[in-house]
């Protein structure tokens, strides 16, 4: 545990897109964290952005004695090994998503980070964006009745095939493992564990040789979840949609702190996280539409937490138990796509107490009392 007066030495592994525009942002705006080394092979971008920094190798961050955090932004197949190495070294650990490349390494790393009484939290900041944020209170205020269909859409339009590993074939690789645990994590966030999961991967683009189009659906007693990701969307689809017995509600646009933090502005910075497209709610006995501004949104709650776990003050952001239900969905999703049927999860009854017991109850799943 660190004291409350002593500042969290952070490592952050990976300067590529999310750990130059994502991780290390956030990280230098959370008082009490001091990024104070980087491992990375480009040392001129990384002392250009943050010259006060170390630069070092990925395995020599892991497992520098003067640290106290490690975070792993780095291509999927190296989440494990870094990991490992940095808990087994006495780090408490950030991975980015995805948490592993399977089911198993996953429990291989809650259960090293168990034997070395070190806190380990998978990155899912979608949980902090403004939709996310938003969807949560029209859940808790019950205005759309009993909820039984959620929508969850990660579109983007990128019609030209690149050359770059997540669409190249390989560990990790493809659209779904790249934003599959985004959606999974989300819904698992505000519903609890599915009973059972469907899924449908095509490759649409030509020359394309990964997946880039996913369709989940996620099975519970009395509500239906929709997961979409695709690389040919221009957009006319809700980010986020809710059906209930009561009214409807969606909202569209994307969340602007991914655009403002490549842009330098600084979480905490005034309009920081304001998202300018309301949720709309359409009622469903007279169909009047109503605009809802959507609350603040700032990822930056996900490093106080987790400062404040290291400091013994709360639970990590994104528990361990979290990130073990959120590779079992990933990893059913694909044998449910090459099988072409419905399929239960392989979590043990040990693994679900422990994600019931540890995860917030699911949100309004029963008619709210008038």
């Amino acid at each position: 545990m660190t004291t409350s007066a002593s500042p969290i030495r952070t490592g952050l592994i990976g300067y590529g897109y999310a750990g130059k525009n994502i991780h290390a942002p956030l990280l230098r705006a959370v008082p009490g964290i001091d990024l104070a080394v980087v491992g990375s092979s480009r040392p001129e971008l990384v002392l250009a952005n943050i010259p006060s920094v170390k630069v070092s190798s990925a395995m020599e961050t892991a497992t520098d004695p003067s640290l106290d955090l490690i975070v792993i932004a780095t291509p999927n197949d190296s989440h494990l090994p870094l990991a490992a190495a940095a808990l087994r070294a006495g780090k408490h650990v950030v991975v980015d998503k995805p948490f592993t490349l399977d089911l198993a390494e996953a429990r291989e790393l809650v259960k090293i980070a168990r034997e070395h009484d070190r806190h380990l939290s998978v990155f899912q900041n979608r949980r902090w964006e403004s939709d996310i944020v938003a969807a949560k209170a029209i859940l808790a205020s019950g205005v759309l009745g009993k909820v039984t269909h959620f929508e969850g859409h990660m579109d983007r339009f990128r019609p030209n095939v690149r050359q770059r590993w997540r669409e190249d074939p390989g560990p990790g690789s493809g659209l779904w493992y790249d934003l599959g645990p985004h959606l999974i994590d989300v819904s698992l966030h505000l519903f609890g564990l599915p009973e059972s999961v469907f899924a449908s991967f095509a490759t649409l683009r030509p020359g394309g040789k990964t997946d880039d189009w996913a369709h989940i659906q996620l099975n519970y007693p009395e509500l239906r979840v929709i997961l979409n990701a695709t690389l040919l969307s221009s957009g006319g689809v809700a980010r986020t949609l809710m059906h209930g017995t009561r009214a409807s509600w969606a909202k569209y646009g994307l969340d602007v702190q991914e655009k403002q933090l490549a842009e330098g502005i600084i979480p905490g910075t005034k309009g920081f996280g304001d998202d300018p497209d309301p949720g709309i709610l359409f009622d469903g006995a007279t169909g009047t539409r109503t605009e809802i501004p959507v609350p603040p949104a700032d990822q930056i709650g996900y490093y106080v937490e987790m400062r404040d776990a290291i400091r013994g003050l709360g639970p990590v952001p994104v528990t361990p138990e979290s990130a073990i239900a959120t590779m079992a969905v990933l990893e059913t999703t694909y044998a449910s796509g090459s099988q072409g049927r419905v399929l239960p999860l392989p979590l043990t009854g040990e693994e679900r107490e422990a994600y019931n017991t540890r995860e917030p109850h699911p949100v309004l799943l029963d008619e709210p009392r008038s």
